[in-house]
């Protein structure tokens, strides 16, 4: 049982880590449960206070996830239809490559903005960019978490080999 723990809670790091530059994927949510994997099939190096830690910390992030948007389309002068078009533009630029989920939210920001709102191309770019340091921000930060977790199960599974040899 320990060892597939151990397994699952590797790969859930992994793609915790996919997951957070991914927005179909609760990255840091992935990884903290690769986490409590970790703990529960580990000899010992992942305690429960820090499980509550990271813990406090993913919902803080998964928080701000839904926070941070609305805040730099509002700080940039965005509407509600430059939030929307970022939002498709996310999940459309999902299938078009890494490319397309940087581009996407910026795409949808300024199409929305120009669409709904008729606002000049100038204004609507200046939301647009706005929706894009949004994406970069976040998923710059949901990255870290992410990472750092993947990092606590790795050298967890580290010390369980270093006791088994």
């Amino acid at each position: 049982m320990e060892t597939f723990l151990v397994i699952i809670a590797l790969l859930c790091g992994i793609v915790g880590v996919i997951g957070s530059i991914l927005p179909i994927l609760p990255g840091p949510a992935l990884a903290f449960i690769g986490l409590v994997c970790a703990y529960f099939g580990s000899a010992g190096s992942i305690s429960v206070s820090m499980l509550w830690v990271w813990g406090i910390v993913t919902i803080a992030v998964c928080i701000m996830d839904y926070i941070l948007p609305a805040y730099f389309s509002r700080m940039f002068g965005g509407s509600k239809a430059g939030m929307t078009g970022a939002t498709i533009g996310i999940f459309a630029g999902m299938f078009m490559g890494p490319i397309g989920v940087i581009v996407g939210p910026f795409a949808g920001a300024v199409l929305g903005e120009m669409i709904s709102e008729h606002r000049t191309l100038s204004e609507a770019t200046k939301v647009g960019f706005g929706s894009f340091l949004s994406f970069i921000v976040g998923t710059g930060i949901k990255l870290v978490v992410a990472i750092m977790m993947t990092y606590y199960i790795a050298r967890d599974l580290i010390h369980q080999a270093a006791d088994l040899f």
